[in-house]
């Protein structure tokens, strides 16, 4: 045989394309993952991890009358009987499966440490001890009657099932997790007791609608309580189609303590949030001072949670405090619900609320069958042996002497009294002391009663209707091993209407801190610490100095007015520190080169300003209205070619004085002025040469005044030069600056 042809590897290769060998390789991948991990089946709510567990388990005989054994030694039957995978996942499932604050209806009980809420991890398998609850045992019941299919083990050595009997709404009532290559799965925890009504109705109404099974379950049922805060509506859109999510509040009181003070305490967290990575992170919101409401948080919690929280002030109101709250912590959850489940154990499907439980109905249907049947069958075995013995009674004397004197005394049974092999075998087996009379009355009252339920067997087995009434008698006693009348299936999430919107003003949000903002003559701004008394302390560049100091507070809105006649809008809380010079200008809002900030005020919605351009046009506007909301800030005073905005005045009185021209003052009253949004105004004093020179606001009754050096002279009569809007004016009173300024 020549080497080309010789039998080895390099003669085994198969040409085939890298796209297919991969594609093909990676849908094993995925499919193994979605079937064998990531996705629970809808018949028992479990993955292959948790079925193998629970399987283990009761192949141990750790029932819950029982005494726990090490969790070590479950692990390790797990591992090396069912699931090949490391002891680290195969415990951390079994941890999961018996923290009462994870599971809604644990299905371990757990001896030791098996972690808390705060998010600490649970002793080492060799310290903690574990056990079945009685919902896994009602998961489990039937196991051994034929109820389901089994499969073999990895190895092939032995079997375990498929799925499990589950006597228990697992799926809805435990909830799942997971995420496989390409789909995920999230179905929150439900209250037992309100999926048995609405398996109830199903039951009775096989062709109700989703809707109607919907009205029995309001909302999950979360086993850290908390409060369902989402709209009815969007409740149900979500059942109907198995996708969507809802809010989930912690459920909170308000404490008096003595004088008027009072604290917020909560009792109960959102589902899935750990208590002491809230804690941290409120802390950290206090840190960088984003809760300016909030004084202090603490944790008073033993076995219960008692989480306090401590307002700045008696004064604030608590409700916009929790607001805050819920906005920017865990105390406000959104939970997904994506109902992606193995229907049938093989195909991946969403499911809505109506279809998860009609699964779960046939599947009980299906094991009532298989379980009557398995019982029908041994009452026949057993019905078998007994007519063997009924016979054997009858025939004693001729039994005694077959089984005495002949060689073979099976063969001659079965050909003296036509016996099975069975039969025969269990005469055989007898013990002599079973030959007493009183043994005969107590195998006729066994066939009697065997043959009783025999009969019920096979007419249950023809009577579709009964069976299902049969079902719903299993449906009322899980209700009443599990409903809301126990202490474990008592509602814990409150289901409640979706809360007003409450609005948090601005100052909730922001510390409330005095600063004094400058705005350099070459645009340079910064935010000093306090009110400044004395500008003249402030230091700038070489080459630059003063061009407007404001006093404000760190929740106010500060408006510039630039001489294109538009308004642009920064936030005293993000302008730069004062340490340094500051930053430009421009770097925080659109500012053009060529164009200068001629007026800074802080925002007032409720004043009313004066917009004027060089040519003497301009309109009285709403300061609502200039608030502009982006960098770009918002075009208010539309100007001609050529043509500048020159002054932003707050109005604070009932008349107008404007200088303009060749030094002409005119005074006019307010209310001449029109309001507008937007636009080039209207003429409000006529220039011969010369233009805009100054103007202000005053009340008629008391005269005007105007700085004159250090002192204030104040003109009281101005009828000379009150006037109609758009007329020239004369010259001003005696005394009035050269510098021809209202003010220095």
């Amino acid at each position: 045989m020549s080497d080309a042809t010789a039998p080895g590897p390099a003669n085994d290769i198969i040409d085939h394309p890298l796209s297919t060998a991969l594609s093909e390789r990676y849908l094993s991948y995925a499919l193994s993952t979605i079937v064998a991990r990531s996705l629970p089946d809808v018949r028992d709510g479990l993955k292959p991890v948790h079925r193998r567990l629970l399987f283990a388990m009761s192949q141990l005989r750790l029932n819950p009358d029982q005494m726990p054994k090490k969790s070590a030694r479950v692990v390790g039957d797990v591992i090396g009987k069912y699931h090949p995978h490391g002891d680290a996942s195969v415990y951390d499932a079994l941890v999961r499966l018996a923290q009462d604050f994870a599971v809604r209806y644990p299905l371990v009980d757990g001896q030791g440490n098996f972690g808390n809420i705060d998010g600490d991890s649970a002793a080492a398998m060799r310290y903690t001890e574990a056990r079945l609850t009685a919902v896994a045992i009602a998961l489990l019941d039937g196991i051994d009657e034929n109820a389901v299919d089994f499969r073999e083990t990895y190895d092939g050595e032995q079997e375990e099932p498929i799925v499990l009997p589950a006597a228990f709404p697992n799926l809805l009532a435990n909830g799942s997790s997971g995420i496989a290559v390409g789909m995920a799965t999230n179905i929150p925890p439900h209250n037992v007791g309100e999926l048995c009504d609405a398996m109830q109705h199903l039951i009775d109404h096989p062709d109700a609608s989703v809707d109607e099974i919907i009205a029995y379950v309001p909302g999950p049922d979360f086993p850290t309580g908390g409060i369902l805060v989402e709209d009815a509506e969007t409740v149900l859109h979500a059942y109907r189609t198995g996708r969507g999510s809802m809010r989930v509040r912690a459920r909170w009181e308000q404490e008096k303590l003595g004088q008027g003070t009072w604290q917020i305490v909560v009792t109960e967290i959102p589902y899935q949030v750990q208590k002491s990575r809230l804690i941290e992170r409120v802390a950290e919101l206090l840190s960088q001072k984003k809760l300016p409401l909030l004084d202090d948080v603490m944790d008073e919690s033993a076995e219960d949670i008692r989480v306090v929280f401590v307002p700045k002030s008696r004064n604030v109101d608590p409700q916009v405090l929790m607001e805050q709250l819920f906005r920017h912590t865990e105390l406000e959850v959104r939970f997904s619900l994506n109902m992606n489940v193995l229907n049938g154990g093989q195909i991946p499907q969403v499911m809505d609320l109506k279809e998860v439980l009609r699964a779960f109905l046939d599947h009980r249907h299906e094991v009532l069958v298989r379980r009557s049947r398995f019982r029908l069958d041994k009452i026949e075995h057993r019905l078998e042996i007994l007519g063997g013995l009924l016979i054997a009674y009858l025939n004693l004397d001729e039994v005694i002497r077959i089984i005495r004197e002949e060689d073979e005394p099976k063969e001659e049974l079965i050909k003296a009294f036509t016996l099975t092999e069975i039969q025969a075998d269990a005469i055989l087996n007898m013990r002599l002391r079973n030959l007493r009379k009183l043994e005969e009355m107590e195998i006729r009252r066994e066939n009697d009663e065997l043959n009783r339920q025999r009969a019920d067997l096979i007419d249950l087995l023809s009577d579709e209707a009964r069976r299902w009434r049969k079902l719903s008698d299993e449906v009322d006693e899980t209700r009443r091993l599990f409903g809301k009348d126990t202490e474990l299936g008592r509602r814990r999430t409150e289901v409640a209407s979706a809360p007003a919107a409450i609005a948090v003003p601005v100052e909730a949000l922001i510390e409330r801190e005095p600063v004094t903002i400058v705005l350099s003559r070459k645009g340079w701004v910064r935010a000093l610490k306090g009110h400044i008394s004395d500008a003249q302390d402030v230091k700038y560049k070489d080459g630059d100095g003063e061009e407007f100091v404001l006093q404000a507070e760190t929740t106010d809105k500060i408006l510039l007015f630039a001489d294109n006649g538009r308004f642009y809008t920064l936030g005293a809380d993000k302008l730069p520190g004062g340490r340094g010079f500051g930053e430009p200008i421009r770097l925080l809002v659109d500012l053009p080169n060529d164009v200068e900030i001629i007026a800074m005020m802080p925002y007032r919605e409720e004043q009313e300003l004066l917009l004027v351009s060089d040519g003497g046009r301009g309109f009285r506007v709403k300061a609502g209205e200039v608030f502009a909301q982006t960098r770009s800030g918002k075009q208010v005073l539309n100007l001609g070619t050529g043509s500048k905005a020159v002054r932003c005045m707050v109005i604070s009185g009932d008349h107008i004085a404007l200088l303009g021209g060749e030094r002409k003052l005119l005074v006019f009253p307010v209310d001449e002025v029109p309001v507008m949004a937007k636009g080039q105004g209207v003429i409000l004093q006529k220039y011969r040469e010369g233009g805009f020179m100054d103007v202000t606001s005053f009340n008629f009754e008391g005269g005007l005044s105007w700085k004159l050096g250090e002192r204030t002279r104040t003109e009281a009569d101005m009828r000379p030069w009150l006037g109609r809007r758009g007329h020239v004016g004369r010259t001003p009173p005696f005394g009035f600056p050269t510098t021809n300024r209202f003010t220095k």
